[in-house]
């Protein structure tokens, strides 16, 4: 069964067993306005908790994504390179960004729930 967190900068982490999903939230999204350029970290690439990760980029920003937690890069979402819209069509499914294997699932269990963040959003 998977559990789904969320930070501070907007970003979700879908946990199935050791490995991590990695996207931006609906509200990222919406804020963003329409995505126009992607680029995804590569295989094998070692990301520490909060370090940029991933770059969107839509007509009205651009933006980093963070890796919400520590750990490597098991593979980028190449069918963003084609198609950013996916971003904005199903940003907390198909347009996820990148899986990675998690270093210490301690770090996952200290990000908000979707209660949390939900709560938190309604004070933006």
């Amino acid at each position: 069964m998977s559990e789904v967190r969320f930070t501070d900068q907007h970003e979700w982490v879908r946990l199935d067993g050791d490995e991590a999903t990695v996207g931006i939230t609906k509200f990222a999204a919406e804020q963003l306005g329409d995505v126009v350029f992607v680029e995804v970290p590569e295989a094998g690439r070692k990301l520490a908790a909060n370090g940029e990760a991933a770059v969107v980029e839509s007509v009205k920003a651009a933006s980093e994504v963070y890796a919400p937690i520590a750990g490597e890069v098991t593979s980028g979402n190449a069918a963003l390179a084609e198609d950013p819209a996916k971003v904005n069509a199903d940003p907390e499914g198909e347009g996820w960004f990148f899986k990675m294997k998690i270093a210490d699932k301690g770090e996952f269990a200290k990000l908000m729930t979707e209660a949390q963040y939900a709560e938190f959003v309604k004070g933006l």
